[in-house]
């Protein structure tokens, strides 16, 4: 991704949007105000890049989100000419008591930005993200004064929940029923894929033409291979490459079972593991690579800059997406295979159907949740030089042909003029 750009908040920057209203007495640029939870807005690269379309045709943007690292004072910056205000979150998940206050907590102070933001620059537009889906009661008054809300689903929280805790009949009709009412009081809703397209029409039993499907599709013009860093293998032959969260979801363990697998049993000692990314399951995972004698092969480097992670996927030789094959899994598209495939690399992935359906055969899959088969598939990969470098190159054609973000930029577009019809946007 491009670098981001910021600066402390100034009353000169924050009235350039503003000033071109003058182009009518009744007419001012669309103001959009998005609301994530999940992740700081420095790290969420689908919310930074659907920003940075709607500045593009003149939009203003505001966006809410918890304080990322490098935000550790300031209230509200400029980062690439977006308004990004941000607050403190004592709590992390973990644990049904846990969201619950962490979420309550989100909501509380979402709701106290969101009139901080319409009262100084006017709000037309609220684009809420999941998860959670319960920031629908945080937008739902913002109805009764005709502002548009935007339903950007890019999870489904009921088989989120049950990934994370289990079957509970009671949580997960509370959590179909936050869903349904996103759905219903939203005016446009934006999925990542078919699968959430078929739910938000069949389960959520809305209109066909009010979803949309924008995909988190690589920005070519950002993402792409750079020069290799041999340095970055640390020294052995083979380098393989994890980018993401490390929620229990996201399979992580598979990993370090998979690092096992290749240097006790296969008994090799020349491929490097790093994780790059963060979550709540990573300092079990990093004590579980300790135990089973794998620590020195499997480094944990936490979320790092742009340019690192760009670094790290062009000198990979394998990309790996140990995402098990739970139903959520099944229904979600990894962001991380599409970024992977724009560097031209090959990916180890766990047969799910909407992996399958981004990747299609340029893609290594593993049958079955089983860590020793997702081990010999890395090997298979690492030992054929041949087929690494067709399935990159089909990757890389893949991704440039209908995957990437151009394309994913235009349906966004496209939704949102369906939406508000002719946008007033300067």
């Amino acid at each position: 991704m491009a670098k981001i750009k910021r600066s402390r908040y100034s009353s000169d920057e924050m009235s350039t949007c503003e000033e071109r209203s003058t182009q009518g007495p009744n007419v001012h640029p669309c103001r959009v105000a998005f609301v994530i939870e999940n992740a700081p807005f420095e790290q969420d690269r689908r919310v930074r890049k659907e920003a940075a379309a709607l500045r593009t045709i003149g939009c203003e943007v505001s966006v809410i989100s918890p304080k990322g690292t490098s935000q550790k004072h300031a209230f509200v910056e400029v980062v690439d000419g977006v308004r990004a205000y941000t607050y403190w979150q004592p709590w992390n998940g973990g644990g049904v008591v846990g969201y619950m206050l962490e979420y309550s907590w989100a909501v509380m102070c979402t709701i106290v930005i969101l009139f901080w933001i319409w009262s100084r620059h006017g709000v037309d537009v609220l684009h809420v993200a999941n998860p959670p889906d319960l920031f629908v009661l945080a937008v739902a008054p913002f109805k009764l004064f005709g502002k548009k809300i935007v339903y950007d689903q890019h999870d489904l929280c009921p088989e989120l929940f049950e990934t994370k805790f289990g079957n509970n009949p009671l949580v997960k009709k509370v959590l179909l029923l936050l869903e349904r009412w996103s759905y219903r009081i939203s005016d446009l809703v934006i999925v990542t894929n078919q699968s959430a397209h078929e739910i938000a029409t069949s389960r959520g039993a809305i209109p066909v033409g009010k979803a949309h499907i924008v995909r988190n599709g690589p920005d070519l013009e950002f993402w792409r291979a750079g020069p290799s860093r041999p340095q970055l293998r640390g020294g052995v032959a083979y380098l393989a490459v994890y980018v993401g969260s490390m929620g229990e979801q996201d399979g992580v363990d598979r990993i370090v079972w998979a690092a096992r697998h290749i240097v006790q049993v296969r008994g090799r000692q020349d491929v490097r593991f790093v994780l790059l990314g963060d979550g709540p399951a990573r300092q079990k995972n990093e004590r579980l690579a300790v135990s089973m004698g794998v620590g020195p092969n499997v480094s944990y480097l936490g979320w790092v800059g742009d340019p690192e992670l760009l670094a790290y996927t062009s000198t990979a030789d394998v990309c790996l997406a140990p995402d098990p094959p739970q139903t959520v899994n099944q229904l979600s598209t990894l962001i991380k295979i599409m970024e992977y495939m724009s560097c031209g690399k090959v990916t180890v992935a766990f047969d799910l159907l909407e992996s399958r359906r981004t990747a299609g055969s340029a893609a290594i899959y593993v049958e079955k949740d089983d860590p020793a088969m997702f081990g010999d598939a890395i090997l298979a990969a690492l030992d054929d030089p041949l087929r690494r470098e067709q399935l990159g190159r089909l990757a890389l054609e893949r991704v440039r042909g209908s995957l990437h973000w151009g394309l994913s930029r235009e349906a966004l577009l496209r939704a949102y003029q369906q939406m508000l019809g002719v946008l007033q946007c300067g």
